[in-house]
């Protein structure tokens, strides 16, 4: 099941890892793990990759980092497959992905011995770039009828919990996601703050977002990890961040 209606879906070049998501997640469907399960577990292979980086590992946590990218679509799909969607697993994902971003940055810095302003700089452009990727991703999987609703627009308001799930659970994560994202949610909705109006946006120009997507960003540091040019990481994507104005300057003038 897509998280868009056919006519919608697009070339997602940042969702490489979803056969093999959906592979995994069909072997679970008739398990006891849940969707929360899996997202433990790709935080799990993310805290391996840091450790394989301590090490001088580089190879080898350039496969974890795929491995988790990987991982990260299947608790999604499982949710799907089992009919079990979850503002819980939604923002607990979300949370995970800041903190492992962070924590793999922050390693790199330390290996490579890379300034650490610039690596806080890279830290804010990614996420930055993801806010972007997601904005749009966002507004359209909200206007194609039959995708998934699970994210909104606008997180100004913790949503009521869904069957299966705590509402005090859905208020502290929703609490720590406003926290950890608002900031970066409010650049992006002062950059473009009709991109919400837009009827929808067409393929090929959500494939050239895609390139912001959270997935082709892992993508990016395990390739630079595997040449071993560790050092160009963060000030790479410093320089990357530059695509979110050209980005919102093809919507503005293009896309209305």
């Amino acid at each position: 099941m897509s998280k868009l209606a056919p006519q919608y879906q697009f070339l997602d070049l940042s969702d490489y890892g979803r056969p093999l998501a959906r592979l995994f997640a069909n072997r679970l469907k008739n398990t006891r793990f849940t969707p929360i399960h899996v997202t433990l577990l790709f935080g799990i292979s993310g805290l391996i990759a840091i450790y394989c980086i301590l090490q001088n590992h580089y190879f080898t946590a350039s496969f974890f980092i795929i491995l988790k990218s990987i991982i990260d679509a299947v608790d999604g799909e499982l949710a799907r497959i089992k009919k079990t969607p979850s503002y819980t697993g939604r923002y607990l994902d979300s949370v995970f992905d800041l903190i492992l971003n962070f924590l793999i940055l922050m390693t790199i810095c330390y290996v490579s011995e890379t300034p650490f302003w610039l690596t806080f700089l890279a830290f804010i452009g990614i996420q930055l770039q993801g806010t972007l990727y997601n904005y749009y991703y966002v507004i359209l999987r909200n206007k194609s009828v039959g995708g998934d609703v699970t994210s909104k627009i606008f997180e100004d308001k913790s949503p009521r919990a869904l069957p299966g799930e705590s509402q005090r659970s859905v208020d502290i994560l929703f609490a720590i996601y406003t926290v950890v994202y608002g900031i970066f949610d409010k650049i992006i909705h002062t950059l473009d703050s009709d991109a919400y109006k837009v009827k929808t946006f067409p393929n090929w120009f959500m494939t050239l977002v895609s390139l912001y997507g959270l997935g082709f960003q892992l993508l990016l540091i395990a390739v630079l990890l595997s040449l071993n040019k560790i050092e160009l990481i963060a000030p790479f994507f410093v320089a990357y961040s530059v695509l979110i104005f050209v980005l919102i300057g093809i919507r503005k003038v293009y896309i209305k």
